[in-house]
């Protein structure tokens, strides 16, 4: 899927072809419901924020001029509309507590990191991604897994690129004391030691 294949799809919207819109919304559902499921984490909320990002970009369509990709204001308007639920709702977010690391022991704890890929390993991400506060969790998918980049980022959550690349080191640091804690001292070791 293409710019140009998606700005063909919202012309076709904008000039009245409302069943074009089904084309987009198939494209972006998966990617839209799982943000906000990592956001928000409740499935109901999640699928319910999902159908409201939708009915907006329906109805602002014609105000998508293409200045970036069409997946990015998607995001835009995901987080957004995440930022919204968990403001009503004002969700305390548990303390991680930022232990010093240098940053050599954080490149560690990313290779670690990159390295983890089994299902299980997996997992113990996604828990420690749970619980770091949600825009730190967030900013982390949309870097690492969604593989958007610092600009895309930046324009997707409305901060400059340096500070998305401040909060991302900042996540990193949370995320690596968390890590640090589940995983098993071995494995760090064993990670530590390569780096030597």
């Amino acid at each position: 899927m293409t710019k140009t294949d998606d700005q063909y799809y919202i012309s076709k919207v904008v000039a009245g072809d409302t069943k074009a819109f089904a084309v987009l919304v198939d494209r972006y559902k998966d990617l839209v419901f799982t943000l906000a499921l990592r956001m928000l984490k409740n499935r109901e909320e999640a699928e319910e924020v999902a159908q409201d990002t939708f009915i907006k970009v329906f109805k602002s369509l014609n105000k998508f001029k293409g200045d970036s990709k069409f997946s990015t204001w998607i995001y835009r308007i995901i987080y957004n509309s995440c930022l919204d639920v968990l403001k009503k709702y004002k969700q305390e977010y548990p303390a991680v507590g930022l232990n010093e690391f240098t940053e050599r022991q954080i490149a560690t704890l990313d290779n670690a990191f990159d390295a983890l890929v089994e299902k299980e390993q997996r997992q113990a991400i996604d828990d420690c991604l749970d619980r770091l506060p949600k825009e730190d969790s967030f900013l982390l998918i949309l870097y690492y897994f969604e593989e958007q980049s610092l600009e895309d980022i930046s324009k997707i959550v409305g901060l400059t690129a340096n500070n998305v690349k401040v909060k991302l080191f900042r996540g990193r640091k949370k995320l690596a004391s968390l890590l640090k804690e589940k995983l098993e001292p071995e494995i760090i070791e064993h990670y530590e030691r390569e780096r030597k």
